[in-house]
């Protein structure tokens, strides 16, 4: 079974629905085996072998995939069906490029507000990046940036720009497994990250949209291999062959 998600990154599809549909659990167990690297990019998708150890039919299946390539997440050639997607080169910037364009109008919404307890939360993802970074789990400390954005963007209390930026978090881990070096992420927190917190607690929209503007222009530079120079911490990603639990129509749940 693939590691889980972060608590907030790739959730926001099914945020606010009552209950899950089979199709709404079939979609997060992709996004989950995606996110982890045990589908890995550029991989197909074996529609007979995953339904098989979901326990679904492929029609479900089909259903959950196709979110997925809305998302660009997977990607679907006629003839051959589907398979993981591989961000690389000019792609690479143009999903920084979009999620500039959202995290910059959600900076700016909470720069605007001083929100306190909108604050607090990303202040609060910004304490866990740090822990974690002191650490040497490369996944630990990916996981905990891609968290620290996406709850940037919740706390901008927008429905529409947390979800557009749930797809933009699994493009970016994407990328990053598709990287030239292999997956890798910064062992150190670029300055930009505190500039842009003290930027948003004195409601200073600019200089906290410049921040996000220089962060993402030096992770576009690493992830395209451009700058070599930045301490990283590397992983090796398992080549082993994705097993799914079995998915029961009934478990749908609420969502917590």
């Amino acid at each position: 079974m693939a590691r889980d998600l972060p608590r907030s990154v790739g959730r926001a599809s099914v945020l606010r629905v009552p209950r899950l549909s089979t199709v709404d659990l079939i979609t997060i167990e992709l996004r989950k085996a995606i996110f982890s690297g045990a589908l890995p990019v550029g991989a197909p998708l074996g529609e007979v072998e995953i339904a098989s150890q979901l326990g679904v039919s492929r029609s479900p299946l089909r259903e959950a995939a196709q979110r997925l390539v809305q998302d660009g997440i997977l990607v679907a050639v006629p003839g051959r069906g589907m398979s993981v997607a591989v961000i690389a080169g000019d792609q690479v910037a143009d999903v920084y490029e979009m999620r500039l364009a959202i995290e910059a109008q959600a900076a700016r919404r909470i720069a605007r507000s001083r929100d306190a307890a909108a604050l607090a939360r990303i202040d609060a993802a910004f304490q866990e990046l740090v822990v974690a970074s002191e650490g040497d789990d490369p996944r630990a400390i990916g996981d905990a940036d891609l968290e620290f954005h996406q709850v940037l963007v919740d706390a901008a209390g927008s429905d529409r720009l947390t979800r557009s930026m749930s797809a933009l978090v699994m493009q970016t881990r994407i990328a990053s497994f598709s990287a030239p070096e292999g997956y890798s992420v910064r062992r150190s927190i670029s300055p930009t990250y505190r500039v842009l917190l003290d930027a948003l607690s004195a409601g200073q929209e600019a200089d906290a949209v410049a921040a996000l503007e220089e962060q993402f222009a030096e992770a576009v530079s690493r992830l395209r291999g451009d700058d070599l120079t930045v301490d990283t911490v590397e992983v090796e990603l398992a080549d082993q062959a994705q097993v799914f639990d079995p998915i029961d129509a009934r478990a749908a749940h609420d969502v917590h």
